[in-house]
């Protein structure tokens, strides 16, 4: 029996031309595993069929879109998860759930090596690697486009040379990813940071204030989790596809940054957020009611810490799985309501309530009622500043002592 080699496969010019390459180069049977993490485009069966037909000997298509927005959208969205502050790690998300459905598919078809499309300039070869590394070491990997310097003019040429049904004359300028969770454009004349970006990059986002009006949506959670929009029911899946559609609608969404890459330079960034900016702006605003100070402070360093994991493809590493704990514990009272304002680009929140609210309303009023005892204060500022008070009392005394000055010029 041969050998065989399990190939993420997106369905374009590069994984198509993969499958013949492969076989090739190898002589190992090639399985093509395709995954439905909400990208759009194409039938899934359409997909399947262009694999078999390119030479895969079996193709393996999965819709995984709920599995994607349960396991790891909805996690990210706990851990307030913004790579640099800003990017809610969209392509980094859906890398280590395609992983594992590649490992699954490596077991069953008796596969030796997972093969994928990356290149060598990436964050995703690291993703794929490490993360096939980490559920399954036994396996090989191996990268077609970044180690047998495979370019876009050889890829049509070896297309056009074994007759492969793929349409390569239409080519997009830019290099594009997108999922349920959001949309990831780059290269063309965007590589130039001082270059603008122009509408027709954009597509899950109409232009910010062309809107007929704005957009009043309320959220509900229960222990960090969606339930409900404007009261009727939804999945984590369907809050995420309507927020993207209201959302885009209004704008909401737009990012441009110049990215920190794993790999050590950096890229100009265009993302499309529109439902996972809507969604950690309320899920923030809930947490701000219901969770303890310090608990909040020390979860603002746990979820930096999480997101870089999650970017540098370590989402099955040790501690990811440990933060991971922390995090869900920190979800236990995330339960309430969050209303926002969706317009012009923004979601701007107007009210939030929960029966798990550490907000006192006696406590925090100026008017009658305030059952605030402010006699206390003085002596909690007192022995609050007695350390610093110390110190500097400490400084002045030594610097004015004769014979202590600043030091050597």
């Amino acid at each position: 029996m041969k050998d065989r080699i399990v190939l993420a496969y997106s369905g374009g010019l590069d994984t198509s031309v993969a499958i013949g390459w492969i076989a090739n180069e190898t002589g190992a049977e090639v399985v093509a595993v395709a995954a439905d993490v909400g990208q759009g485009g194409e039938d899934l069966e359409v997909i399947r069929q262009r694999a078999l037909d390119c030479g895969a000997v079996e193709a393996v298509v999965a819709d995984v879109r709920d599995e994607f927005a349960d396991d790891f959208c909805l996690p990210a969205l706990q851990a307030n998860a913004l790579y640099m502050s800003r990017y809610p790690l969209v392509s980094a998300l859906s890398r280590p759930l395609i992983v594992k459905h590649l490992v699954a598919a490596a077991r069953q078809h008796g596969a030796s090596t997972v093969a994928h499309g990356c290149t060598g300039k990436g964050n995703d070869q690291v993703r794929f690697e490490v993360g096939i590394g980490a559920l399954a070491p036994e396996l090989r990997c191996l990268a077609p486009v970044r180690d047998s310097g495979m370019t876009r003019d050889k890829a049509i040429a070896f297309a056009e040379e074994r007759g492969l049904q793929i349409d390569v004359t239409k080519k997009s300028p830019y290099s594009i990813d997108q999922n349920v969770w959001g949309r990831a454009v780059e290269t063309g004349f965007l590589e130039d940071p001082w270059n603008a970006p122009v509408e027709d990059v954009y597509s899950y986002t109409q232009a910010p204030g062309t809107a007929a009006g704005p957009d009043e949506v309320t959220i509900s959670f229960v222990d960090g989790v969606p339930t409900a929009l404007d009261g009727r029911p939804v999945t984590v899946l369907q809050a995420i596809e309507e927020l993207n559609r209201r959302g885009g609608a209004q704008g909401v969404g737009r990012l441009d940054m110049v990215e920190d890459r794993l790999v050590g330079i950096k890229s100009r960034e265009v993302y499309e957020v529109p439902g996972a900016q809507v969604l950690l702006t309320a899920h923030r605003e809930l947490e701000d009611l219901t969770v303890e100070r310090d608990l909040a402070r020390f979860k603002r360093t746990v979820e930096q810490r999480w997101a870089e994991l999650v970017y540098d493809g370590l989402w099955f590493s040790p501690l990811k799985r440990a933060l991971d704990d922390f995090l869900a514990s920190s979800q236990r009272h995330v339960t309430g309501e969050v209303r926002l304002v969706l317009s012009a680009g923004t979601a701007t929140p107007t009210g939030r309530r929960s029966d798990a609210s550490l907000y006192d309303y006696a406590l925090a009023t100026y008017d009658a009622g305030d059952t605030f005892d402010q006699s206390l204060a003085k002596g909690f500022v007192e022995l609050w500043g007695m350390p610093s008070r110390l110190a500097s009392a400490r400084d002045l005394r030594l610097h004015d002592a004769p014979g202590r000055g600043a030091g050597p010029a």
